[in-house]
């Protein structure tokens, strides 16, 4: 993709709110990690409190994929998500301004050798990555030890869409958009890596129905097309963010074996047990406000109420 250029439109005073906030986040990025934790964790509160919406959405979430969970440990693993979700844009501003030297004394990374024998064998790889709240600090943190592209979705607000790319690209290669199939193909045939997740909902026309925490939920199986036909592997790859407060564990994977296999559904179901596998370790620091299970099987009733639809 081009980089992404400034335009004199940005200037407009619709957008000056919005400038106003990045400085103010920007000023407040510059604080010491701990303190970042702290005020993370005080705006996650305020969301919990205040985002009624998205905390309906997380707790339906739990109480479906961790039913065996009573009541009052669900609502503690909510409110822990919900601060972990204020300190993840701490982190997203971090993960864009903070200099390499501030970022790289936080990362704990295993697993590089997974990542550099596919680059020596001159293999294309799929990252898989999942929907935490530190996904962007992982993607950092990985990107500053291995070069890498990334997918990417244009947002709606253009001025974002622009501070959002040019914070991410500083650490990727390049970013390639999520639609560009062919992009993304050639990328993985040249022996690239490429940051992708595919762990959300992307409604029925390009998933198929397979359990998740017991729940069918609809799974897209681009990662098996991509695998397939661009001969790449499959590395999945984790950040968690280390109670003790001195940064994050990153721990890159061995390769999925015999990936694609058989069948899509049989590489979807798999891809889903390894969803569980990841975020039943660390729960907490998931992306539970995220409906998905959105998209149903035909005759299935919804299992969010309809006014968050």
């Amino acid at each position: 993709m081009d980089r992404p250029v400034f335009r004199g439109s940005f200037l407009h005073p619709r957008f000056w709110l919005l400038w106003l906030g990045m400085a103010l986040l920007w000023l407040i990025a510059q604080l010491p990690y701990r303190v970042l934790l702290g005020l993370g964790r005080a705006l996650g509160g305020l969301m919990y409190r205040l985002a009624s919406s998205r905390r309906k959405i997380a707790a339906r979430n739990l109480e479906l994929c961790f039913p065996a969970l009573s009541a009052a440990e669900r609502t503690r693993l909510l409110k822990e998500n919900f601060a972990s979700t204020g300190i993840a844009f701490f982190e997203m501003a971090m993960s864009w301004w903070w200099p390499e030297c501030r970022l790289t004394k936080l990362a704990r990374i295993e697993g590089l050798e997974h990542l550099r024998q596919a680059q020596a064998e001159g293999q294309g790889v799929i990252l898989m990555a999942l929907h935490f709240t530190t996904l962007e600090m992982g993607g950092a943190l990985l990107a500053m030890q291995h070069g890498m592209y990334g997918m990417y979705r244009a947002h709606r607000n253009p001025l974002f869409d622009f501070i959002q790319r040019q914070g991410r690209e500083q650490r990727l290669i390049d970013a390639v958009e999520r639609d560009d199939v062919r992009g993304m193909l050639k990328l993985l045939r040249a022996g690239g890596a490429v940051w992708y997740a595919p762990d959300q909902d992307y409604g029925a026309q390009r998933s198929i129905f397979v359990p998740l925490f017991g729940v069918p939920a609809a799974t897209v199986t681009a990662t098996s097309k991509f695998a397939r036909l661009g001969r790449a592997r499959v590395i999945p790859f984790t950040q968690v963010r280390l109670a003790d407060g001195s940064g994050y564990k990153v721990v890159v994977y061995p390769p999925l074996a015999d990936f694609p296999g058989e069948s899509e559904e049989a590489d979807c179901l798999r891809i889903n047990q390894w969803i569980e596998q990841a975020v039943s370790a660390c729960p907490e620091q998931y992306l539970w406000a995220h409906r998905r299970f959105k998209t149903r099987p035909a005759g299935e009733a919804k299992l969010y109420k309809k006014r968050l639809s």
